[in-house]
């Protein structure tokens, strides 16, 4: 687990996007992917070397941007060597968005709180379970260390997809876990399992 207060953590990924952004305004003319991918790969690696030893492979990380709503693709899978970046959807949790708004107005790492947790988690084995095919995380920070205890994973559910995204302006809501398009499960699992970072948080990038 790891001791750093969270906003030591805010400042020092603040400013590491602040420099993504005055490099991306540094050219005339950029398109608003173009602009996100810098600031999203700033982050990345300033979780990478925050997280340390923690993570044993690097070559991909995963951000859970819980700034957007729930009908953007804010789960950011980014190529460390390439910068590129795809983006998909992910469902929070109900309990950090009760009124089912479409966006996270909490996060809490307490058993029973089915809410979504912030924080760097490292991913785990791949298993079988109610969801079928998943994947384990383990938090690595105060405010998602009891991940393993409240069953915090990835897996794919009905209720995420783009057409419900469209039709209803919301996905639906997990109990804490980051839940997937069915589609876009096998591409998760193959791309950041296991013993990479996946941090959520709200980032604005």
């Amino acid at each position: 687990m790891l001791d750093e207060p969270s906003k030591s953590r805010r400042q020092f990924l603040g400013a590491s996007l602040a420099l993504a952004s005055a490099a991306a305004f540094s050219t005339t003319a950029f398109s608003t992917k173009a602009f996100a991918a810098p600031n999203l790969a700033a982050l990345a690696r300033a979780e990478l070397q925050r997280v340390g030893g923690a993570v044993s492979r690097r070559d991909v990380v995963a951000v859970a941007d819980f700034s957007q709503p729930s009908s953007a693709p804010r789960l950011h899978l980014v190529d460390m060597a390439s910068g590129r970046v795809n983006s998909l959807l992910v469902a929070h949790g109900r309990g950090s968005d009760p009124a089912h708004s479409g966006w996270v107005r909490r996060f809490s790492n307490a058993p029973g709180s089915y809410a979504s947790s912030d924080g760097a988690y490292v991913t785990g084995a791949y298993y079988a379970g109610k969801h079928g095919r998943s994947m384990k995380l383990h938090g690595l920070d105060p405010s998602n260390n009891n991940a393993e205890a409240r069953a915090i994973v990835v897996h794919a559910a009905p209720y995420v997809s783009p057409a419900i995204a469209r039709q209803r302006g919301v996905l639906g809501r997990s109990e804490g876990c980051f839940a997937v398009a069915g589609g876009d499960l096998n591409e998760v699992l193959a791309r950041l399992g296991p013993g990479r970072l996946l941090v959520a948080g709200k980032f604005q990038v």
